[in-house]
């Protein structure tokens, strides 16, 4: 998994509109290991307000170190293990989550944040 300090490896990938985006150009996202249509669906659903992109083959996951073996009642498989990366304007990482809680996700977010400024 990229760490604290490392430079964020750049992507592209189609939005929940199917719109090409790279980490380049914005700094601002989230991704999920599920096709385009169902990410639209769970953008509009939740409302968001930020883009949401589309890993279907789970390159991104891949490239960040977060697409993982897992096991779940007995069984091994392969999946996506849920992380946050901070990204500073210069791409480089500024505070990694690697493994995020829903319990304490906002706040260590925020007091990251507050960190970095």
């Amino acid at each position: 998994m990229v760490a604290k300090g490392d430079q964020a490896p750049d992507f592209e990938l189609p939005d929940q509109d199917g719109e090409p985006v790279r980490l380049c150009e914005l700094r601002v996202l989230g991704a999920s290991p599920d096709h385009v249509a169902k990410v639209k669906r769970f953008h509009d659903k939740q409302n968001l307000n930020f883009r949401l992109l589309a890993d279907e083959d789970n390159s991104v996951a891949e490239l960040y170190g977060v697409w993982v073996e897992k096991k779940m009642y007995g069984k091994t498989f392969w999946g996506t293990q849920r992380a946050t990366f901070i990204i500073d304007p210069d791409g480089t990482m500024a505070h990694v989550i690697p493994n995020v809680s829903p319990k304490t996700h906002d706040a260590e977010v925020l007091a990251a944040l507050r960190d970095a400024a």
